[in-house]
């Protein structure tokens, strides 16, 4: 008799990331005979909740029977009491499931972005510091199909375009170092998979807190949403964010080919030539010149791209325009001009 079908999913999803992984990280001394390859390690981003427990174990699972090492880290972010008990515990339940090495790290959250997007940003540097101490191949993430769904609503609420509507990628970092296994299974997926292996999860205060937007979205939103429109709400969402980062993508992809023959040979941007490409490899290449100026990628939202394209579309002699980062953008001469002012 086979595993449980949420159990069987969740191992399916997490074998094919790995042999994914082991195609990534393959070296030329793979190809010579009689020289053993090293043994890849990946680690798991373990938070002790029900998504990243089914990840964990199933990790644990598959690991073993590619040849890969498989080791967990939690992230502390301190924002609770007992938090550095809890995380001590998650450790014990990592290393129970045989995973080693196994660690948990403290972070301090500050309060640029707002309170969840200091601390994604703290949790990410504590993994990205985890990964280069071990010299993990790959961290993998219990991201789930429904935290796609929010995620893309989320974007949807900001206005942030396309981008934001694609949500999360399922490989992304530097080097294609984080991989989410599970964007296409279901949070009730990893749960039944932890029941029935008699997993021990904990379930976060913060998921049900009111205070927080991606709680009120999960346990308000989505649920409205389903109840006007009917089920298959979450499968329509996660949909629609590939379909946006197809789309992103390939946007992206024209607008890096495009910057050069926008750009005069000083290397600024000539308005007239910016005018004439369409909107959307336009705008991308005015917020890849503010990233590239010091604007910060995570402050520079829609409207200062808006203000900033105007100088070029809609010019009637204004002034500069002020962007995060104390980045100044302006039109001199035909010339849009960039930089921290």
């Amino acid at each position: 008799m086979g595993p449980h079908p949420a159990v069987a999913a969740i191992r399916l999803a997490v074998r094919r990331v790995l042999h994914d992984i082991l195609n990534d990280h393959q070296t030329p001394a793979e190809q010579i005979p009689h020289e053993r390859p090293p043994s890849p390690l990946v680690l798991v981003a373990c938070s002790g909740g029900a998504d990243s427990m089914a990840l964990a174990s199933a990790l644990a699972f598959e690991a073993p029977k590619l040849g890969i090492r498989a080791g967990g880290i939690t992230v502390d972010h301190g924002l609770q009491p007992g938090s550095d008990l809890r995380a001590e515990e998650v450790v014990l339940r990592l290393r129970e499931l045989g995973l080693d090495p196994v660690e948990s790290t403290a972070v301090t959250v500050g309060r640029e972005g707002g309170p969840e997007a200091a601390a994604r940003d703290a949790r990410y540097a504590a993994l990205d510091a985890a990964a280069q101490r071990h010299g993990a191949a790959a961290i993998l993430l219990g991201h789930t199909r429904d935290d796609q769904a929010e995620t893309v609503l989320l974007g949807l609420a900001r206005g942030s375009g396309i981008r934001s509507l694609s949500g999360m990628a399922a490989v992304s970092g530097a080097g294609g170092r984080y991989r989410r296994p599970f964007l296409e299974l279901d949070r009730q997926t990893a749960r039944r998979a932890c029941m029935v292996q008699s997993l021990p999860v904990w379930d976060d205060p913060h998921n049900a807190d009111p205070a927080y937007t991606r709680s009120r979205l999960r346990h308000e939103g989505l649920p409205a949403l389903e109840k006007a429109l009917g089920k298959g709400v979450v499968e329509a969402l996660a949909r629609t964010a590939q379909l946006s980062r197809d789309d992103a993508d390939a946007l992206d992809a024209w607008a890096g080919q495009a910057e050069a023959s926008v750009r005069d040979a000083a290397g600024l941007l000539e308005c007239a030539k910016l005018y004439a490409l369409p909107p959307a490899v336009r705008r991308r290449i005015l917020r890849r010149a503010a990233i590239e100026a010091g604007a910060p990628a995570g402050s520079l939202f829609a409207r200062h791209i808006e203000e900033v394209d105007r100088l070029i579309t809609g010019w009637r002699g204004q002034g500069a325009i002020n962007l995060p980062g104390k980045v100044v953008a302006r039109r001199q001469g035909g010339r849009l001009v960039i930089r921290q002012g």
